[in-house]
């Protein structure tokens, strides 16, 4: 069997001014590269600092490519409606060949509703759009002539084509994404149907699975992420010290936007928001009993929405590569 690839995702969520921020970023990657990680994620966000703080994940990682020698780079993702298309495409194709081919390209349609008004969108309209985008993308990197016979995309980039992948929560989203033969991107967490609040994160995940392996059509490997919240320190008791504040404030942010959070401690909290914390022996029993890890073929591990430290994400990076990964790859 292929080994999986191990992946760190970063959220940008530091409480630091944008460029502490980003050089924080970059040395989590660094440090992950340095501990054997394959690649490392970046959210795309617009204006809500509090979400992520970074508008241009491309422009970013044409920086951590000239900080970094093997890991692979990755978006997850690039809100597409949001986009010039062909921008997107020329960037992301310099942004390849300058990273000497280590860009991995995740696309998603979602983001927060707000930020679609100063792009001139509307929420509701995003999948369509979003549509639209990536057949322009996928054309200009195909070589497709762009409007004129003379035009093609430079530098030619029909290497990205292979490494497109879709963010979705839904079976209909897997299956577009399978048919098309890119991977699919499965969230940290996902929202629970109203009458199912019991629904464990695989319960959910395992049939947007099932339909992405039954659509991919034949010759075609899967490509299968699955985003995973892991903290991991020296203790149990450290690790909940520290995961306290984070899932605190997330619980009190879903209460106030109407969501039904049940209990008041942060083991009620970390079972609801599929959040793994602890020593490595607790976080790794934790993650053995989630079903879709066996399934996936690469294993993206972020932090959010824990809130630690700096030095307490390279520790857990640090942790998570020496006792975790060799466990579950």
């Amino acid at each position: 069997m292929t080994r999986k690839r191990l992946g760190f995702f970063t959220r940008l969520l530091d409480e630091a001014t944008p460029k502490e921020r980003y050089r924080l970023a970059t040395e989590q990657i660094q440090h992950a590269e340095r501990h054997g990680f394959d690649s490392a994620w970046i959210a795309q966000h617009h204006f809500h600092e509090r979400e992520g703080g970074l508008p241009s994940p491309l422009l970013f990682l044409a920086h951590v490519a000239a900080h970094t020698r093997n890991i692979r780079l990755g978006t997850a993702i690039i809100t597409l409606p949001m986009e010039n298309p062909l921008r997107v495409a020329e960037d992301a194709a310099v942004l390849d060949l300058l990273a000497n081919g280590r860009l991995e390209v995740g696309f998603g349609s979602g983001g927060t509703p707000t930020s679609f008004l100063p792009f001139g969108l509307t929420f509701e309209a995003r999948s369509t759009v979003f549509a639209e985008h990536l057949h322009v993308i996928q054309s200009a990197w195909g070589g497709d002539s762009l409007t004129h016979p003379d035009n093609h995309l430079y530098p030619p980039a029909p290497q990205l084509n292979q490494r497109v992948w879709i963010a979705t929560f839904s079976v209909e989203g897997a299956i577009r994404a399978a048919q098309a033969g890119h991977g699919l991107m499965l969230s940290r967490t996902q929202p629970r149907p109203a009458d199912r609040l019991d629904l464990t994160l695989d319960e959910i995940q395992n049939p947007i699975v099932d339909a992405y392996l039954n659509a991919l059509p034949a010759g075609v490997e899967p490509r299968i992420l699955a985003s995973r919240t892991a903290f991991v320190a020296d203790s149990d008791d450290y690790a909940l010290t520290v995961a306290t504040p984070g899932l605190t404030k997330q619980a009190q942010q879903h209460r106030a936007t109407g969501h039904q959070v049940t209990g008041d401690t942060v083991a009620d909290y970390r079972r609801q928001f599929d959040a793994h914390i602890g020593a490595p022996e607790t976080v790794l029993t934790s993650l053995q009993a989630d079903s879709i890890l066996a399934r996936a073929t690469d294993i993206s591990f972020q932090v959010h929405s824990v809130e630690p430290s700096h030095p307490d994400t390279l520790r857990s990076i640090e942790l998570i590569a020496a006792h975790i990964a060799p466990h579950i790859l």
